[in-house]
């Protein structure tokens, strides 16, 4: 069969019919019985049937890759799946005579019991009311008859202090503020408004406040005097 093929490409190049590279490849597999694969001896031969004057072959099929049998499981009909279907039933548990019994006793037992917790916590509660501590009005509340106190418990200086207070007089309050060596470091006299009310701002600076450490705010409404403290650090 090479013999055929190779025969075939050296007319072809004797008569410089067809693609030479190709030819010459062919023609060297041929002479050093190489494998010629289907794609090249199909294109010498129908060069050969155009240009030689070769009668047409029968073209070399291509191998069709084996495809192994698959089988498809039969399916069971629903009529046969249906019947091996089985339906379980239960029946109810009937409860004997005796167990109703039983069970009307413990309820009656567990009614007799939470009954009795009932009225010992009524007497829990009813002991703990009667305390000599108890508040006949809740809703009467005691008031200061004078108060102060600053919007912070430290400054830096400089710092603004906010000062605000209450005094069940009329009139006015003196305010002052003592350094920790008890020095005065500052003083004012404000007028209360009408519901007893006052409010004031003091600078955290100036004469006597050279040291840190705690200083003491006081108001005097003639009747009592009330202090506060807050942290001063210079």
């Amino acid at each position: 069969m090479n013999d055929d093929l190779l025969d075939d490409v050296k007319a072809l190049l004797e008569k410089d019919f067809g693609d030479d590279r190709i030819l010459k490849q062919i023609r060297r597999a041929c002479e050093n019985n190489e494998v010629i694969s289907n794609f090249e001896r199909n294109y010498v031969r129908k060069l050969a049937e155009k240009h030689l004057g070769r009668r047409p072959e029968t073209p070399i099929p291509a191998e069709k890759p084996i495809v192994p049998d698959v089988e498809i499981p039969k399916t069971l009909s629903i009529q046969n799946t249906t019947q091996k279907i089985q339906t379980i039933r239960k029946e109810p548990t009937r409860i004997s005579s005796g167990s109703r019994k039983n069970s009307k006793v413990m309820i009656g037992g567990g009614a007799i019991a939470l009954a009795v917790i009932i009225a010992i916590a009524v007497s829990f509660s009813g002991t703990s009311n009667m305390t000599p501590d108890t508040i006949k009005n809740p809703t009467e509340t005691v008031t200061e008859s004078l108060m102060i106190k600053t919007d912070f418990a430290s400054y830096n200086k400089k710092d603004i202090i906010s000062i605000n207070g209450i005094s069940d007089t009329s009139g006015f309050v003196n305010l002052t503020i003592e350094n920790q060596k008890g020095e005065l470091v500052w003083a004012e006299q404000i007028s209360l408004k009408k519901d007893g009310r006052y409010s004031t701002l003091a600078i955290a600076g100036g004469p006597g406040w050279e040291n840190s450490g705690t200083y003491t705010i006081k108001v005097d409404n003639g009747q009592e005097t009330k202090s506060s403290t807050f942290s001063f650090t210079a």
